[in-house]
């Protein structure tokens, strides 16, 4: 199919881009760098190259070594992959940029960029395959390198958290290889679109509840939904501040919301009691989160725990199942990719230039370091919801679905924990940026110009991006990936008949 040899790119990019700095990068320094940019940069221009090519032609396939589906692997570019594909990659991008300067503390840097494509790789996979079992393949790709990648500082915290991580996620991955064996059990095929047409003309029998049960235990865990959260708030902070941003930002999307998206609404179809639980842990997410980030002072463990209540927001809209409910969770996916990502990498500028993360220890940080300041500030006001940052936008789109379902409570809880956002990010821009100077910090100055690039990159974004919306601008991006979802199993029709 014209275009479809795109597909397979996403992976083919960056795991190349790992091996290159694994064979070259720790020969010429400098060269590690040139490699990880450039790598970066091809994958953001690739998937804006996807999302044009779904406009234009609609879903496209891609088959592995020519074998077809259901024997052999396929690959989908639909609307959800393409605007998944765009998020996740514009994030590394902005993110490896940044990575230049500040990975200059770390040694083996090469390392570094090795285990980030492959943690990239294995996303980019998960979003593209159209075979369940690959989605679990590439899905331990991109974890084990995150697993490494919290420990990269190699400190007992680091090591500690990484453990932890590595844990608990491995039982979470345990629940979703054996909710794909209970499927295949059932349907005797591996590939999504296949296995939702069997499901769809079989029923819903107990063994596939059973595999929805073990899908919702073990993706929930990676997308760090209360109560499955436990292992994010050590290891997010742990981690430097790119792999933090990576984490919050994109991974647990990718490797969870995604995830869920994907096989709940296009494979096993969505009915009322699955959007009830996902409905409700996504508020128990938004409040616990919520809660729990409001007492902290180390910064980067205020912004984990925000990332599970800002996490609950995404599976409450795309949970409600209404068209304007998915469109509203979506947006929001793309906005706390970008605004979370954005914080970390502020929070990552304040180490660099004081070596704390401790509130209480800063103080009129903004007087040394205006641009740190202005974009954590942009951020900061993204993620709280005010107008007219892009954060105000995705989350009045969730309440008002909310409240046209009749979903009252839920849209009392959005708001209440909104509101509490906001209290918890004017502490950080008291504390950090505001204030009379501590004379520690009186010889500390503005980070260098690569990671002030990244962080002036987010901030425009968070800014302009209500306004695309507005516009009508965001409809080629988001309303492909919301009648993805909103078709539900239609998926299955498409994607077979595109096949053949």
């Amino acid at each position: 199919m014209a275009g479809s040899g795109i597909i397979p790119l996403f992976v083919a990019v960056p795991l190349g881009g790992a091996f290159l700095n694994s064979l070259l990068g720790k020969k010429v320094k400098r060269l590690t760098d040139i490699i990880g940019v450039s790598t970066s940069f091809i994958l953001c221009a690739l998937s804006l190259v996807a999302l044009r090519l779904y406009n234009a032609n609609g879903i496209l396939t891609h088959s592995v070594g020519g074998w077809r589906p259901p024997i052999g692997i396929g690959m989908v570019l639909d609307g959800l992959t393409a605007f998944m594909l765009v998020t996740v990659n514009f994030a590394a991008f902005c993110i490896a940029v940044y990575s230049i300067n500040y990975m200059e503390k770390f040694t083996s840097k090469w390392k570094f960029y090795t285990l980030f494509f492959l943690m990239l790789g294995g996303m980019n996979g998960v979003i593209i395959t159209g075979d369940i079992f690959n989605l679990f393949v590439f899905l331990e790709i991109a974890a084990v390198a995150s697993y490494a990648l919290v420990a990269f500082g190699t400190e007992r915290h680091e090591l500690e958290a990484a453990f932890k991580y590595a844990v608990m996620c491995t039982v979470g991955s345990l629940f979703v290889l054996l909710g794909i064996a209970f499927l295949y059990s059932y349907t005797s095929t591996l590939n999504m679109a296949d296995m939702g047409n069997i499901l769809a003309q079989s029923g819903n029998a107990n063994i596939t509840i059973l595999a929805m049960i073990l899908f919702i235990m073990g993706f929930g865990l990676k997308a760090a939904l209360v109560p499955f959260h436990a292992w994010l708030p050590d290891a997010h902070p742990s981690a430097p501040a790119p792999i933090s941003a990576m984490l919050s930002g994109v991974l647990i999307k990718s490797l969870g919301v995604y995830a869920i998206c994907r096989i709940f609404y296009n494979v096993i179809g969505v009915n009322e009691n699955i959007s009830a639980i996902l409905m409700f842990l996504g508020a128990l997410s938004m409040i616990v989160g919520g809660l729990l980030a409001l007492g902290q002072w180390d910064l980067k463990r205020l912004l984990a725990y925000s990332s599970i209540s800002q996490i609950g927001y995404i599976i409450l809209g795309i949970g409600l199942g209404t068209p304007l409910g998915i469109l509203g969770g979506l947006f929001h996916l793309f906005n706390h990719s970008i605004f979370k990502s954005l914080l970390f990498l502020n929070s990552g500028a304040i180490e660099y230039t004081t070596g704390t993360r401790d509130l209480q220890k800063m103080g009129g940080l903004g007087s040394r370091m205006p641009l740190t300041g202005i974009t954590g500030v942009v951020a900061s006001m993204s993620i709280a919801g005010i107008p007219p940052f892009s954060g105000f936008w995705s989350k009045l789109i969730i309440i008002i679905a909310l409240v046209q379902a009749g979903k009252f409570g839920y849209a009392f809880w959005a708001v209440i924990i909104s509101v509490l956002t906001l209290a918890m990010y004017v502490k950080v821009i008291k504390y950090a940026f505001l204030g009379k100077l501590k004379e520690a910090w009186g010889s500390i100055k503005e980070v260098p110009i690569f990671m002030k690039l990244s962080m002036g990159t987010l901030a425009v974004v968070c800014v302009v991006g209500g306004m695309l919306l507005l516009s009508g601008m965001q409809g080629p991006f988001l309303q492909g990936a919301q009648e993805a979802l909103s078709e539900g199993t239609k998926y299955v029709a498409v994607v077979l008949e595109s096949i053949k």
